[in-house]
């Protein structure tokens, strides 16, 4: 039995259990489920990038910043209040399974799941992305943000767009260790928020919702699709894993093995 710590907030060997239960489940899912869901979420988050958009164009100039970091969580409360599958959140989730059991079986469930996840989130956000390029679901005097928004999401070539992901997956991977400590959706929505909002305000990079601002682009002829998949889709993938398994799964996982073995 795993050791707890008495007092008015989980420990993190309590937070650790309230992980992997579900994310045992989470690794027998049915491929279908789990590909309609990331492809739910890849289109979900995009109201991430309107929601940013709207509060830069109603903002005035020196604040526009600030206001778009302040509303871009908004998809993502969307897609985790919902219970979709994002492909970052699982940087963390069903990694805690397989150094649990560090064995070929969990370790192929492990790559499964990344696959079908990524695959439906980047669809997804392609859907969503060339949709607002192509269609006038949001009045015109919004282009310009949406364009600019868009080219600061997705520049700064491969070697910063990794870097500045290292911490975007940072964050949302401890927004998973945290979301693990409460049950309150209050607190659930706050924490989104608190873990989000850095991610715009900072600039870091976000591999789905940042991919739903590439494909605009690209579907708007801004950039081009191999542009935009090389030098912004891939460098955020990898970041965001490295941020995610390096710095939170096996952190947070070494100091409760240690306080499991002391």
């Amino acid at each position: 039995m795993a050791k707890t710590q008495k007092g008015t907030r989980a420990s993190a060997v309590e937070i650790h259990e309230n992980i992997l239960r579900p994310a045992r489940q989470e690794l027998q899912r049915p491929a279908a489920a789990l590909f309609w869901s990331s492809l739910a979420s890849g289109m979900v988050i995009g109201f991430s990038f309107l929601a940013s958009a709207f509060a830069a164009h109603t903002a005035p100039g020196p604040y526009a910043h600030a206001w778009a970091s302040v509303a871009y969580p908004l998809g993502f409360i969307f897609v985790i209040m919902a219970r979709s599958e994002l492909f970052t959140e699982n940087t963390l989730v069903p990694v805690i399974p397989f150094l649990e059991h560090r064995d070929r079986k969990t370790f192929l469930q492990l790559l499964r799941i990344w696959a079908l996840l990524l695959i439906g989130n980047l669809l997804g956000a392609a859907i969503f992305g060339i949709t607002v390029a192509q269609t006038p679901i949001v009045e015109v005097g919004m282009d310009a943000e949406l364009l600019s928004i868009s080219r600061e999401a997705t520049s700064g070539g491969f070697g910063q767009v990794i870097w500045s992901a290292v911490f975007g997956g940072w964050l949302i991977a401890l927004l998973a260790w945290l979301l693990g400590s409460t049950r309150s959706t209050p607190a659930q929505i706050m924490l989104i928020w608190l873990c989000t909002f850095p991610i715009s305000a900072l600039r870091f990079r976000h591999s789905i919702a940042g991919s739903v601002e590439a494909f605009y682009r690209a579907s708007l002829g801004d950039a081009s699709w191999l542009a935009m998949l090389s030098e912004f889709v891939a460098p955020a993938v990898i970041g965001n894993a490295i941020g995610g398994v390096l710095l939170v799964a096996l952190l947070n996982y070494s100091q409760v093995a240690a306080e499991r073995d002391g």
